[in-house]
């Protein structure tokens, strides 16, 4: 049923638009902010505005509606649609006023007269007809089952325990080796603890200082070196990525090594690199 809405200005109104011509849907609120003027002038999510300010809504695109919107200065004048069926919502009412931001949770009496029948309103026992719910012992208490039941429940019984189990326990009691066909003696597993020195890894020792090396190591044919002990044996220039060279045990850069090596007459020193 068509409807007439006034909001008081300025905005913010506090709702949500949306479709339009130019998505050929009709223009609905689809959220309202609570507390806001949207709320207390009773605007629901759903109500389809036919008019804003006096100018219908039937040919307006969404981008249209919102410039009405944002023209309204002092009050915002909507005729709304809405549907005859609406969700209800529990609201707490202060002062004669519906709380924006409250809900009531609380059930409300029921009347269950209107039930064409109670039975069973309140649950029952279910109980055989010609018989009583009070429980009767299955034995009768004079009987010699009924006696034996309850004079053995003090006195201490053996466990129960399986053929099979009786005859390994009379083996072992006996301690004998007449053993049944078919029976073998079995030993409990034995888990082999290896040894640790197997285990532990030896920590090099620098070839030059003679200290262990901890962290990252250089190594030479069978020779360990800290990284900056890793130098010529006569300049200490430092070999990495410069090349090596052994000449009597000791590692030498390449001109020492020269310098090291001499040839017989008539020959030349060449060096050779060991192919990668």
């Amino acid at each position: 049923m068509p409807q007439n809405v006034v909001l008081p200005g300025p905005a913010p109104w506090g709702f949500r638009l949306s479709g339009g011509i130019d998505f050929n849907q009709p223009l609905v609120i689809t959220r309202i902010t609570p507390g806001s003027k949207a709320a207390a002038a009773n605007l629901c999510p759903g109500d389809v505005i036919l008019a804003i300010d006096g100018f219908g809504t039937e040919s307006m695109t969404h981008a249209d509606a919102q410039d009405r919107i944002k023209a309204a200065a002092h009050q915002l004048c909507l005729k709304i649609d809405r549907a005859e069926t609406r969700l209800w919502s529990p609201q707490v009412s202060e002062d004669g006023k519906a709380h924006p931001f409250k809900i009531n949770l609380e059930s409300e009496p029921q009347d269950v007269n209107y039930f064409e029948h109670k039975h069973n309103i309140r649950p029952k026992p279910f109980i055989i007809p010609g018989r009583s719910s009070e429980p009767t012992a299955s034995v009768p208490p004079q009987s010699d089952v009924y006696r034996m039941l309850h004079n053995n429940q003090d006195e201490p019984t053996q466990p129960r325990q399986s053929g099979s189990f009786r005859v390994l326990q009379e083996l072992v009691n006996d301690g004998t080796d007449d053993r049944p066909a078919g029976t073998r003696s079995v030993r409990a597993p034995v888990t082999k603890v290896h040894g640790g020195a197997g285990g532990t890894q030896k920590m090099p020792l620098c070839d030059k200082c003679g200290s262990g090396i901890v962290g990252p190591v250089v190594k030479a044919r069978d020779k360990y070196r800290h990284p900056e002990c890793f130098v010529c044996a006569d300049c200490n220039l430092n070999l990495k990525q410069k090349g090596y060279f052994f000449v009597e045990g000791e590692l030498y850069c390449e001109t020492h090594a020269r310098a090291r090596t001499r040839p017989p007459d008539g020959y030349e020193t060449v060096t050779l690199y060991p192919k990668a």
